[in-house]
C-alpha cells in the first residue's frame, strides 16, 4: 500500500471575507482548489491568536487544554514573572510529532512555536519566534547554512518593525519574505521529499495589520485611490501564483491543505482596559500618571487593587487574589462574585456614541470540561466589541476609547474565522462552502489520513471531507 503524502500550506491570518467574498474570481489557483475540493470558513480558537492557534490546529487541543493564551504568559501567583511560549511550552504532540514517532518522514517550515527546533524524523525550520538567524533555528543544525546557500542571502524569519509608518519598506519586506519562504518550500519538495510537509507564511498577517486601512472601504481612514489601495489584493495574487507553482510539483494523490489560523477584520479603535479598571475602582496606581504611559506592574498599589490587565488583540484580566498573589486582597470567597460583577460591567460598556460595544467575556475555566485550565491562565479574557476593538493596556489616556494603537500603527484586529481548503484523494467536491469547520479538527483529520487516531481527550475530531 502506498504511503499517504500530506502538504499543509499555512497562510497566517488569511481572511475569508477577502478570499471567498471579495477576490476569489481574481485568484485562479485558490478558485480551482475550491472547485475541486472542500473549502469554507475555519472557526478559530479562544483566543484567535497566532500563538496558540497553530499549535491547537496541529494538536487538536484547545488553548485551555494546552495552557497557551498568547505569546507571553504570567506565572500565576506572581506580578511580573513572565515567559514566552516557545516550542517547549507545547506539551501535547502535534501532527508531525505523532507521524515522526510512527516512522513517517516530516518537515516543517516557518510554523510558529517550533523554536527551538526539536529532533524529528526529517527537518524543521523555526518560525518567527526565533530571535534571529544567529540562533540555532533549524534541525538539523547544518540545514541553516544550506538554506542561505540556496537563497543566496540571509533567511528572513519575519518582517522587522511591521508596526511603523515606513509602509514602503514593510511592503517590500513582506514580498521578499514570502518569495523566500515559497522558493524554499519548493526546494524542499524537490530535494527533501517527506510524507508530511508544512509551511506557515506570516506575510498575510503582516500585510493586514499594516495595510488594512488602505484596502477596506469600511475603515474610518480609507481614502479611495490611495497609494496602497491594491497592496493587499496584489499580495493575494502573489500568494495565488506561489500556490500555482507549488501545486505543479505535487501529484494528484497528494493531500493538500491550505489553511489559516484566524482571519482579520477592520479595527475601529481600542478600549483602554486598565484606565477603565482605574475608573471603576478595581485598579489603583501608586501615583497618578499625567501622560499616556506604558502600564507596568511596579506602578500598582497592590494593597488597593483588585484587578489589572494586559492589552493586545484581546485583554487578559487577572484578579489580585489573597493567598495566590503576593499582596492579594480579593478573598477566595469573593472570587466568583468579582468575576460576575466585572463581566456584567464590561458587557455594559458603550461606544463613544453611547451604543452597546458588544464586549465578549470568556473565562478559561469555562473552556474545559472538568477541573482547571492548563498552564498559567488569566482569570478573564475580554474581546472588546467582539474583536471590533482591541484592548489597549497603557494608562493615562484621556478617555477609555482611543483610535490609535499603543504598540504602533495597526489597522486590523484578528477575526474568529480563518480559511480552510482541502484538495486530494479524500475530497468530495462541494458546490458551496462547507459549514461547521473547526481549526482544532485539522490535525486529527491529517492523522486519520495516515490511519492514526487522535487522543480521546483532545477537543478536535477528524473532519468528514
Amino acid at each position: 500500500m502506498t504511503k499517504p503524502r500530506v502538504v499543509v500550506i499555512g497562510l497566517d491570518c488569511l481572511t475569508p471575507q477577502l478570499l471567498f467574498d471579495r477576490w476569489i474570481d481574481e485568484l485562479p489557483t485558490f478558485k480551482a482548489l475550491l472547485e475541486g475540493g472542500v473549502g469554507g470558513k475555519l472557526r478559530s480558537v479562544i483566543p484567535p491568536i497566532t500563538v496558540p492557534a497553530w499549535a491547537c490546529m496541529m494538536s487538536g487541543y484547545s488553548p485551555a487544554q494546552l495552557g497557551l493564551y498568547g505569546f507571553r504568559h504570567r506565572v500565576i501567583g506572581t506580578y511580573d514573572d513572565r515567559y514566552f511560549a516557545l516550542s517547549k511550552m507545547v506539551t501535547k504532540p502535534r501532527a508531525w510529532d505523532t507521524l515522526s514517532g510512527a516512522g513517517y518522514t516530516v518537515g516543517t517550515l516557518g510554523v510558529p512555536q517550533t523554536y527551538p527546533p526539536k529532533k524529528v524524523n526529517g527537518f524543521q525550520v523555526s518560525g518567527f519566534l526565533a530571535p534571529d538567524t544567529n540562533a540555532v533555528f533549524t534541525f538539523p543544525d547544518p540545514l541553516k547554512e544550506k538554506i542561505e546557500d540556496f537563497l543566496g542571502e540571509e533567511y528572513m524569519l519575519d518582517v522587522d518593525d511591521f508596526r511603523s509608518e515606513d509602509r514602503d519598506r514593510i511592503l517590500a519586506d513582506i514580498h521578499k519574505m514570502t518569495d523566500q519562504r515559497f522558493r524554499l518550500l519548493r526546494h524542499f519538495i524537490d530535494t527533501k521529499p517527506t510524507d508530511f510537509l508544512m509551511l506557515v507564511e506570516i506575510g498575510p498577517d503582516r500585510i493586514h495589520h499594516a495595510f488594512w486601512r488602505y484596502t477596506d472601504p469600511e475603515h474610518r481612514l480609507f481614502e479611495p485611490g490611495n497609494k496602497y489601495e491594491h497592496a493587499v489584493l496584489d499580495y493575494y495574487k502573489v500568494l495565488d501564483k506561489e500556490l500555482e507553482k507549488t501545486l505543479a510539483l505535487l501529484d494528484e494523490d497528494t493531500h493538500v491543505f491550505v489553511v489559516s489560523d484566524h482571519g482579520a477584520r477592520n479595527m475601529i479603535g481600542g478600549l483602554c482596559i486598565n484606565d477603565w479598571l482605574i475608573k471603576e475602582g478595581y485598579l489603583t496606581l501608586k501615583e497618578p500618571v499625567e501622560d499616556v504611559t506604558k502600564f507596568t506592574e511596579d506602578m500598582v498599589d497592590w494593597s488597593r487593587t483588585k484587578a489589572w490587565a494586559w492589552g493586545g488583540y484581546y485583554a487578559r484580566i487577572f484578579l489580585n487574589i489573597k493567598g495566590r498573589e503576593p499582596q492579594g486582597i480579593v478573598r477566595p470567597l469573593d472570587y466568583e462574585r468579582t468575576i460576575v460583577e466585572l463581566t456584567e460591567k464590561l458587557k455594559a460598556v458603550t461606544t463613544p456614541e453611547g451604543e452597546p460595544m458588544g464586549n465578549r467575556v470568556e473565562r478559561p475555566k469555562d473552556l474545559v470540561k472538568t477541573g482547571d485550565p492548563a498552564g498559567d491562565w488569566p482569570d478573564m479574557m475580554l474581546f472588546p466589541g467582539d474583536l471590533d476593538w482591541r484592548a489597549v493596556g497603557s494608562v493615562g489616556n484621556d478617555t477609555i476609547h482611543v483610535y490609535e494603537n499603543d504598540t504602533g500603527p495597526d489597522d486590523a484586529n484578528h477575526d474568529w474565522d480563518g480559511v480552510f481548503i482541502y484538495k486530494g484523494p479524500a475530497a468530495k467536491p462541494r458546490a458551496e462552502l462547507a459549514e461547521g469547520l473547526r481549526l482544532v479538527d485539522v490535525g486529527p483529520t491529517i492523522l486519520k489520513i495516515f490511519g492514526i487516531e487522535s487522543p480521546e481527550e483532545a477537543e478536535g475530531r477528524p473532519m468528514n471531507l
